[in-house]
């Protein structure tokens, strides 16, 4: 997972600032990057959303006080739903010439193989900094307090090659708008970004440099 990232979904309960916090860190709202309101992506309505937002559980105050942590470990606990959350990514991209399936560290990587495996597409795992052995091509990006990196095997995908990027959570997307980046830069042509949750207050927001996010569940308080 990203920089929305290295937690599952958090929002600081009652702040009052207009900020929402992301593994503890505060993220302004009008921090998203090439955002359009009224491009959103949102699943539609399946009788298997219900199961999978109930899987999700909530941990208050963790890891500090204020934060509501959505823990999809649970919901991996359960196997008949974590299937069901696979299965509507797989139904969604399955026929549409998908080549690859970009997974970002480290929750990218839980649900981004079993998806590629479905459709019948190459997974590229999307790391951090020195993770990745041989020649790698990288993308910075900026947080609130600080930057943070993502890396590439060059030559992992090919010209053309239309990808999908997954993570759990999209909260701000500066980790998604950094994956783009990335891809694109190897000349890939990115279809969409995948999460499995989406903050309650960026519901409106989906859709990142030009590209869709499609959500399954908002995260829970």
């Amino acid at each position: 997972m990203g920089e929305e990232a290295n937690c599952d979904a958090v929002m600081e309960a009652g702040n009052g600032n207009g900020k929402a916090k992301v593994n503890g860190h505060a993220t302004a709202v009008l921090a998203m990057p090439d955002v359009k309101a009224d491009d959103a992506v949102v699943a539609p309505a399946d009788p298997r959303l219900q199961g999978i937002s109930d899987a999700i559980r909530v941990v208050p105050h963790f890891p500090k006080p204020g934060i509501m942590f959505n823990d999809i470990t649970a919901l991996l606990l359960r196997p008949g739903v974590f299937k069901d959350a696979v299965d509507m990514f797989v139904e969604r991209y399955r026929g549409m010439g998908i080549a690859a399936v970009a997974g970002i560290e480290a929750r990218g990587f839980i649900f981004g193989p079993a998806i590629a495996l479905a459709i019948g597409a190459k997974f590229i795992p999307l790391r951090k900094p020195g993770k990745l052995p041989g020649e790698v091509i990288s993308e910075n990006y900026t947080l609130e307090y600080g930057t943070d990196c993502l890396e590439m095997h060059v030559g992992a995908v090919e010209p053309g090659d239309r990808v999908v990027v997954v993570d759990d959570l999209v909260a701000t997307g500066g980790t998604l708008s950094a994956a783009i980046k990335l891809l694109e830069r190897a000349a890939a042509d990115v279809v969409e970004c995948a999460c499995l949750i989406g903050l309650p207050k960026f519901k409106d927001f989906y859709k990142l440099d030009g590209k869709p996010v499609y959500i399954l569940v908002e995260s829970r308080k």
